[in-house]
């Protein structure tokens, strides 16, 4: 099969199109002909060798596919060539074919587009796990959503619609804010021009927002904490930004504010069951119509390192998908 390999830690743009074998097959694996992979930010933490899960070179990146099923091991029930899948993996998703665990394996109605399915488990599997498990929204709580418009940032907006939470929403101009507005956000702060702390607290009566999704850091977490309500919660997702922030505990004491470290990947490996629970409930969402997954952009497999400097370089909305 053909892949796009890692042969050294560094940069994405070194990644090159070979010719490899085919992944060797398990007992309780399924083999998937990848018809799309999505690209996460994480891709280029793992490639740079940066990501709290290391791998050592030769590898090949990508972390969730979709495809139809064309062997299942020994040991899987449930599941037949010719179903239509999506997966989690913990790499090999920029390739032409994979093996994944049955237990990281969900079957897709008809109706799912592959380039849709491709990018659906990883975004939406944090983002709802993140509001429901992890922070606990309620009903009429408002939620402060940082990267709006981007690939995780999207599905928080849609996830935290649905749970019955008033979204605002932050992005980096007014395409994007529209984008947001376009997929439930009730407002959007443009973090370019205006200030949010002084916005976020004139849009909640100067009460501040119960919880906020940070999948940014840098400056905007620092803001965040200002415009929290007490006895808020800050979600941490990640650091689009490149700058890990130092929350202030004295803030953070006096307000009462919990800042909830968040790595759903590792929830994957000791609360399986928790994770396959959620992901199958935000599923369901979408059968009923709740949920609207954007593709901004789709690329060849031989073109995942430009697909890759869009992605970081934030060129795009929503998800990108590489076709094989």
């Amino acid at each position: 099969m053909r892949a796009m390999v890692c042969t050294a830690l560094g940069s994405f743009e070194d990644l090159t199109l070979q010719d490899v074998p085919d992944p060797d097959m398990t007992p309780d694996g399924v083999r998937i002909r990848v018809d799309a992979t999505a690209l996460n930010f994480a891709d280029t933490l793992f490639i740079a060798g940066t990501y709290q899960v290391k791998a050592a070179p030769p590898f090949i990146p990508g972390f969730e596919v979709a495809g139809e099923v064309l062997e299942v091991g020994s040991k899987v029930t449930g599941l037949a060539p010719g179903d239509r899948v999506m997966a989690i993996l913990d790499r090999g998703g920029f390739a032409e074919q994979v093996v994944a665990p049955a237990r990281d394996v969900y079957p897709l109605t008809a109706a799912m587009p592959t380039a849709e399915a491709a990018g659906f488990p990883i975004a939406y599997g944090t983002s709802h796990f993140g509001l429901t498990d992890r922070c606990r929204l309620a009903p009429g709580e408002t939620v402060l959503i940082h990267g709006a418009a981007g690939g995780v940032g999207l599905t928080a907006v849609e996830c935290a619609k649905a749970l019955g939470a008033r979204v605002i929403a932050t992005a980096g101009g007014p395409d994007k804010l529209a984008m947001a507005r376009a997929h439930g956000a009730d407002e959007g702060l443009d973090y370019r021009t205006e200030n949010v702390k002084a916005r976020v607290r004139e849009l909640t009566g100067g009460r501040g927002v119960d919880v906020v999704y940070d999948p940014v850091g840098g400056v905007l977490f620092d803001t965040s904490v200002r415009c929290t309500a007490p006895d808020g919660r800050i979600l941490v997702v990640g650091f689009a930004s490149g700058t890990v922030p130092s929350p202030p505990a004295n803030i953070l004491l006096v307000k009462n504010i919990s800042v909830i470290g968040f790595n759903w990947g590792g929830y994957r490996t000791f609360a399986p069951d928790r994770v396959r629970t959620a992901l199958t409930e935000v599923l369901s969402w979408w059968d009923q119509g709740k949920l609207k997954p954007h593709v901004g952009a789709t690329y060849s497999l031989a073109d995942a390192a430009e697909a890759l400097g869009a992605l970081k370089g934030r060129k795009h909305t929503g998800k990108i998908v590489l076709i094989p």
